[in-house]
């Protein structure tokens, strides 16, 4: 991350400094007996020197409460130790966890990360494609709210593509597993002994929607007792869909939900009917998003879509990219979170 010089108030320099000066590397150079020229190097880890003097240099640094002046490496380096995120996620639901990842990776190799939101606003993307590039950015990473493909953008700096994947396949993206994670929830259920089963998902031209399907299809087979129903990602949605089960006399003992909004609809409604959850009905989400999946009464068991991790394999690839590394394209597979919808207490 991007560094300002400072020092410790109270701190007696070894070189004779006053108690209030800025602590500097010819303070960090004398105590650890080396060359200003060798201290610079060692904490800016360039040129060929023995471990041993690395070691000893960023020892005396932190000792002296050093703190590295971020201009001063991005002249010596030609880099700007800065990377830009692009995203069309405004409410920072899938972004934010996605950025404290790529952070996670980025800082260790003291970088900083500007965020910026395009609300799905085109025009504004290339404002701050501009904007990004007259910083010197050292690369982007794109990520959104949705897993649907995107157009990539057109710079001639490293990308990556985190959680929406670009739609030119040389592009290096990293991906959630939606079909895995959904056959997870179906096989816990089958699993419990559930046999009746619905699919309550989003709507059907969304990938995380019909990939979801897909997976939990595959595993429930003959005890999916009706077509998937496709709406809206809301909890409106999942009480409409409990009311169009039973309109439709489908009695079910499960079921799979393709978000935890529509998982906390799908509860309400069937409490409203007099339906218990778990004991009547199990009812799975999907994202484990706080928010809904603690809150739905009972909490909700879902599918973690492991979006720090998601964020992490970004930051190292997009990393790997600007030290000149190749990188390739990765998927994360999310894991499953059982709580009380499906195992009551």
């Amino acid at each position: 991350m991007a560094l300002a010089r400072g020092g410790r108030s109270g701190q007696s320099g070894q070189s004779g400094r006053s108690a209030s000066a800025p602590v500097r590397i010819t303070d960090v150079a004398a105590l650890a007996g080396v060359s200003i020229g060798t201290a610079s190097k060692a904490l800016n880890d360039t040129g060929q020197l023995r471990e041993e003097t690395r070691a000893r240099v960023r020892d005396a640094a932190a000792k002296l409460g050093f703190v590295g002046d971020a201009r001063g490496r991005a002249l010596s380096s030609g880099r700007s130790y800065t990377v830009g995120m692009i995203t069309t996620d405004s409410f920072g639901r899938f972004s934010i966890p996605v950025l404290l990842g790529a952070e996670d990776v980025l800082s260790a190799g003291r970088m900083a990360v500007l965020l910026c939101d395009t609300r799905d606003d085109h025009v504004r993307e290339e404002h701050y494609l501009r904007s990004l590039a007259a910083r010197g950015v050292d690369g982007i990473i794109v990520t959104g709210r949705s897993a649907d493909p995107r157009p990539p953008i057109d710079v001639s700096i490293p990308v990556v593509y985190a959680f929406t994947p670009s739609t030119d396949p040389d592009d290096v993206s990293v991906t959630l597993d939606d079909e895995h994670g959904a056959s997870l929830v179906a096989s816990h259920l089958v699993t419990l002994g559930r046999r009746r089963m619905a699919i309550v998902t989003g709507p059907a031209w969304h990938r995380s929607a019909s990939r979801r399907v897909t997976g939990a299809s595959s595993v429930l087979g003959d005890a999916l007792v009706s077509p998937p129903l496709y709406g809206e990602w809301s909890e409106r949605w999942g009480r409409q869909a409990v009311d169009v089960l039973t309109r439709g006399e489908v009695d079910v003992d499960a079921v799979v939900c393709g978000s935890d909004q529509i998982a906390r609809g799908v509860c309400d409604r069937l409490r409203e009917l007099g339906r218990s959850v778990p004991e009547d009905v199990a009812v799975t989400g999907f994202d484990d998003w706080d928010v809904m999946a603690l809150a739905s009464r009972p909490p909700l068991t879902t599918v973690d879509l492991r979006l720090e991790e998601l964020g992490r394999v970004a930051g190292q690839a997009l990393l790997d990219l600007i030290e000149g590394s190749s990188a390739v394209s990765a998927v994360v597979i999310p894991s499953l979170v059982i709580r009380g919808s499906t195992i009551g207490t």
